[in-house]
């Protein structure tokens, strides 16, 4: 399993929020480069980097601070958050993006999707953003009506190969995450599954390693110092 460090962005700054709430925001450094290089040195090889400002505004916003990150090496940088066009999408991977993540567009516009997959294939990935069961978009601050599981086994079906999948009421709580949603999410869907949202012990990263998932993203918890990245790699 791969364990991707996150680095949530807001005016150039490392943030994480609460829940998704824009009110509940801790800045936790002011060099996202640094940041990033930080993870690389205590051994990491992949990188989730979340555009909050993008994702909420639907635009390019944190370029500058992107770019810092992708000039640290070894790293496989994922980048998400209102990339909702082609332009984009080109922007970001000729910058050096490894993979570029889709949520809202694919919730809102899933012939967009169906396009970006023909053209780009797996340097796209789909976030699946679920509060109560149902898709959030915008930010996480609308709910678009979309039940999770069935978006899921449409996304498999649309030949969609990874899913970052966030349990919003749990992300950033520190409070472990659901188990058996991620057993049964496993059980039902094919794409590779990166499992976010509430990443905070050794037994949350252990548990998602022994379902065989593609990935689990930890944010807070390594912020916060209540868990130790080189002690979570040799977990995977």
């Amino acid at each position: 399993m791969r364990l991707f460090p996150a680095i949530d962005l807001q005016d150039g700054q490392v943030v994480r929020l609460t829940q998704g709430d824009f009110s509940r925001l801790k800045v936790y450094g002011h060099s996202p480069a640094s940041m990033a290089r930080r993870f690389r040195e205590q051994g990491a090889e992949h990188l989730h980097v979340v555009d909050l400002d993008g994702a909420k505004d639907g635009k390019m916003v944190n370029v500058s601070a992107i770019r810092g990150i992708l000039e640290v090496e070894g790293l496989f940088v994922q980048l998400g958050g209102g990339i909702r066009d082609r332009a984009a999408i080109d922007a970001y991977l000729n910058l050096g993006v490894h993979r570029v993540i889709l949520g809202t567009v694919a919730a809102e516009d899933f012939s967009f999707l169906e396009e970006c997959l023909a053209l780009y294939q797996d340097k796209i990935a789909v976030a699946v953003d679920v509060r109560q069961g149902r898709v959030a978009v915008r930010g996480w601050q609308q709910d678009s009506g979309l039940k999770a599981l069935d978006f899921c086994k449409r996304l498999e079906q649309a030949g969609v190969s990874t899913i970052i999948y966030t349990d919003i009421s749990r992300d950033g709580l520190l409070q472990g995450i659901d188990r058996e949603g991620y057993r049964k999410l496993d059980a039902q869907i094919g794409c590779d599954i990166i499992a976010s949202g509430g990443v905070s012990s050794k037994e949350d990263v252990q548990a998602l390693a022994q379902m065989n998932l593609y990935g689990a993203i930890v944010g807070k918890a390594l912020y916060e110092g209540t868990l130790d990245l080189k002690e979570l790699l040799s977990l995977c």
